[in-house]
């Protein structure tokens, strides 16, 4: 119940006003069944705008930081993701990231629409950076399809590491949904992963038009880019297999 009225009455108004949300291939969701949705990561209104453009209820995977805080805001914090649709997993070792793999098939299992960010992190500079496996790996367990979103402007509206939000103009691209199924019995294959990662990135990045950077954003928020300046050229496929 929270969820909705979140969406329709306390931030719905409030978001659409700020953002002005423009939607395109809308028509690629689809009314039932599991999907993943594969959005690229400007800012912290991603998780807003995204839900807001899709009349289903999205569940994201969420770091489990947003729920182990204390006091009267760690308990707002919890409860706030909770009914936002956000469910935790922890990200600090092998042991957990198989745990979060699980989370998110058993959601798929339960015929959801599940939303992941490839990247694994929030850009730290407008770029589109080199997506993790753990999505491919999910896609060709479940054998769910894929479907792209590129989300637009959020970082104006939602300028990351400011807490204020600014009038701007929202995008949100959902591409067509992208079948891998022909890798059927192939996950865990790593080689087989990362060609499925690529391919989409490549998407997210024809979509979104953002530069494409092969470097995971997490190393270059701590510093790990070579060079600082000048990123490897390498590009995503365009197709796996």
């Amino acid at each position: 119940m929270w969820y909705w009225l979140f969406k329709y009455i306390f931030m719905g108004p409030l978001l659409s006003l700020l953002g002005r949300p423009k939607v395109e291939g809308l028509e690629h969701v689809p009314q039932s069944g599991p999907v993943i949705l594969a959005s690229n990561h400007l800012a912290v209104a991603d998780s807003f705008y995204l839900p807001l453009v899709v009349s289903r209820r999205i569940t994201f995977l969420a770091k489990a930081e947003y729920f182990t805080g204390t006091g009267l805001k760690g308990w707002f914090t919890r409860w706030f993701y909770t009914v936002a649709g956000q469910v935790p997993i922890d990200r600090t070792d092998a042991d957990s990231a198989q745990s979060a793999l699980t989370t998110a098939e058993r959601i798929l299992g339960e015929g959801k629409l599940l939303g992941m960010y490839p990247e694994g992190t929030r850009s730290p500079d407008g770029r589109l950076f080199k997506g993790k496996t753990g999505l491919a790996r999910v896609a060709l367990t479940s054998g769910v399809p894929v479907i792209p979103v590129a989300m637009i402007g959020t970082d104006v509206v939602n300028p990351p590491g400011s807490k204020m939000w600014r009038f701007g103009r929202v995008q949100v691209k959902f591409g067509k949904p992208m079948d891998f199924t022909r890798f059927d019995g192939l996950a865990g294959n790593r080689f087989i992963e990362r060609a499925v990662i690529d391919e989409v990135m490549y998407e997210l990045m024809r979509l979104s038009g953002q530069e494409y950077v092969d470097l995971y954003a997490a190393d270059v928020k701590e510093g790990k880019e070579p060079g600082a300046v000048t990123p490897p050229t390498r590009l995503p496929e365009a197709a796996a297999g």
